[in-house]
This record gives C-alpha cells, sequence and structure tokens, in this order.
C-alpha cells in the first residue's frame, strides 16, 4: 500500500503523519473491500437467482436472524473501532508537550508573521530544529484564515479575536510548505509560506545570523525591517511627528539633550546603546519606556536600524 499511499499524499515528516497515513490508508482499503465484495454479490445474485422460464412461484423469504445479526454487528464493531482510533489520534495530535517550542502566528491579507519567544519576527518563513516540538498559537487581524500544512497532515482555522493552537513535531530536516486553506480574497491562492526544519547546528546558526533576508539585504532595508516588525514603528515616527519616543526624521548627528541636563550627539555608538539600554540616557521629554532589544537583535539587524536612521534626513 506504500505505493498507493505515496500517490495519494505528501511525504511523510513527523511520527504523527504516520499514525494518521495508516489510519487513513486502512479506512481506504476497508472502503474497497467491501465495495468490492458488495459488487460481487450483486453480480453473483443477478446470476444465481434469476427468473428463469417454466419457474414456478417465488418462494415467500421471512428472514433469516443469524445474517440479520452478522451484518449489524460486524460494521457496529467496525466504526466504533474506527471511532475510538480516531479519537486517539486526535488527542495525539491536539495536545501538545509540555516542552514544545511556541510560535506565535498571525494571519492577515496575505501573509503569515511568526514571532519566538525571544521577540524575534519572520514573515511567511519560519525555521525549526529537527526533532522539537512546536506549538503554534495563532490569531487573525481581518478575516478567517487556516493554516495548513500538507507535509504534517494538520489544518487549523486562524480565527480573528481568538487564539487557535496547532502542534506538529517534525523528524528530518528540509522544507514544509504552508498553505492557506479558507478564501480570504483576491489574493488568498498567494498566501502561503514555508517551514525550514534544520538540523541543530543549521539551527543555531539562522538563530544567530537571521534567515537569508537578514544575511544578504541592504543595511537599510534590513534596518527598516526591524523598525517595522519590532515594534519601533509604536513610538518612533520616520515623518518627524512626535510620538512616545523621538522620530527616527533628522536625528542622525544631530545634539539631543537628555533628561539629565547633559547633551549628546545622535551618532553610531548612542544609537546601539539606546536599543539595548535604554534607560541610562533618556531624551528630555518623553518617559522611559523603551524595553531592552539585549538579545533580542542580531548584529546585522542593530546595523540596519543605524543605517535606516542615515538615510532618515
Amino acid at each position: 500500500m506504500n505505493w498507493l499511499r505515496d500517490w495519494m499524499l505528501p511525504g511523510q515528516n513527523s511520527a504523527y503523519t504516520r499514525d494518521y497515513d495508516l489510519m487513513f490508508m486502512s479506512i481506504v482499503g476497508l472502503c474497497a473491500f467491501f465495495f468490492v465484495l458488495i459488487a460481487v454479490l450483486v453480480f453473483f445474485f443477478i446470476i444465481r437467482y434469476r427468473r428463469r422460464e417454466n419457474a414456478g412461484p417465488t418462494p415467500h423469504i421471512t428472514h433469516n436472524l443469524t445474517l440479520e445479526l452478522v451484518w449489524s454487528i460486524i460494521p457496529l464493531i467496525i466504526v466504533i473501532g474506527i471511532f475510538f482510533w480516531g479519537f486517539h489520534n486526535y488527542m495525539n495530535a491536539a495536545v501538545a508537550p509540555g516542552d514544545a517550542l511556541e510560535i506565535q502566528v498571525t494571519g492577515k491579507k496575505w501573509l503569515w508573521t511568526f514571532e519566538y519567544p525571544d521577540g524575534m519576527r519572520t514573515i511567511n518563513e519560519i525555521h525549526v530544529p529537527v526533532g522539537r516540538a512546536v506549538r503554534l498559537i495563532m490569531t487573525s487581524e481581518d478575516v478567517i484564515h487556516s493554516f495548513f500544512i500538507p507535509g504534517m497532515r494538520i489544518k487549523q482555522d486562524v480565527v480573528p479575536g481568538r487564539y487557535t493552537e496547532e502542534w506538529f513535531q517534525p523528524d528530518k530536516p528540509g522544507t514544509l510548505q504552508v498553505f492557506c486553506a479558507e478564501y480570504c480574497g483576491k489574493s488568498h491562492s498567494q498566501m502561503m509560506a514555508k517551514i525550514v526544519v534544520d538540523d541543530a547546528a543549521k539551527y543555531a546558526e539562522w538563530l544567530e545570523k537571521g534567515d537569508e533576508f537578514t544575511q544578504t539585504a541592504p543595511l537599510k532595508e534590513v534596518g527598516q525591517r526591524v523598525w517595522e516588525n519590532r515594534g519601533c514603528k509604536e513610538c518612533h515616527s520616520i515623518d518627524g511627528v512626535k510620538g512616545q519616543g523621538p522620530s527616527f526624521k533628522g536625528i542622525w548627528m544631530k545634539m539631543e539633550k537628555m533628561s539629565d541636563g547633559k547633551m549628546v550627539q545622535v551618532e553610531a555608538n548612542y544609537i546601539r546603546e539606546s536599543m539595548m539600554y535604554p534607560q541610562m540616557k533618556v531624551v528630555a521629554g518623553f518617559e522611559p519606556i523603551m524595553p531592552t532589544f539585549q538579545g533580542l537583535l542580531r548584529e546585522r539587524e542593530m546595523l540596519g536600524v543605524i543605517e535606516y536612521i542615515k538615510s532618515l534626513q
């Protein structure tokens, strides 16, 4: 049956996938068996009990208790067995291990954003370690989406105003395709993401250096993505309008007065220090509410923020 399974279903990427496929193919095989059995019996009865010339009157048959019990009890046992088998697999799929890696997933027209426990965010691509359970906590910013990973045999609606969950544990490195399986507008078919399953060494390297965009994109673009995705834009505008924090526009190499009365020049070291230790030097007129990004930003991301601020003159 392996060739039939491989023809009908995507590749297997977890132990749960194999359990699901075994149940699915067993039900398909059971249906095929009874279809053939019933079809053969129908044709046999048509031929064996066809009306013949000069046949006498058709005998009156009441019922056969043994036959009626057999065709009632056997299907009942099969259906009950399938129910408990399916319930067992459902519980395994619904309850994630306690030590699972939690990733926040947000769906919106028409992309997926992912946030790790350390605050790192990615768009339409996540990296996970092989052999580690991953728990996805999902919500939507607009309409109902559906997070579908065919290679893991899991699918769950992503609903605005509430959280839904699903989990998986990849058992081999590779790349898995994610689809939105709930129609959500004109670009629904393009709302796709990738799950990259890395071995331990590659995952550690990715955590340190970031994704391909972080490693290869121009620093200005890296900094702009940090501003957009790490909460910077909520306090720091880029058009000169004062917010919860100073605007990034036109501050490069400018002398700023701190809350203690000292004057500080906005250059690379000051910007880096403000990201790592935001309470050390607070610009006059603003509250010390900025959180630290120590351990949350990679070196190239910090350089990107500096380059992005440079460009806003």
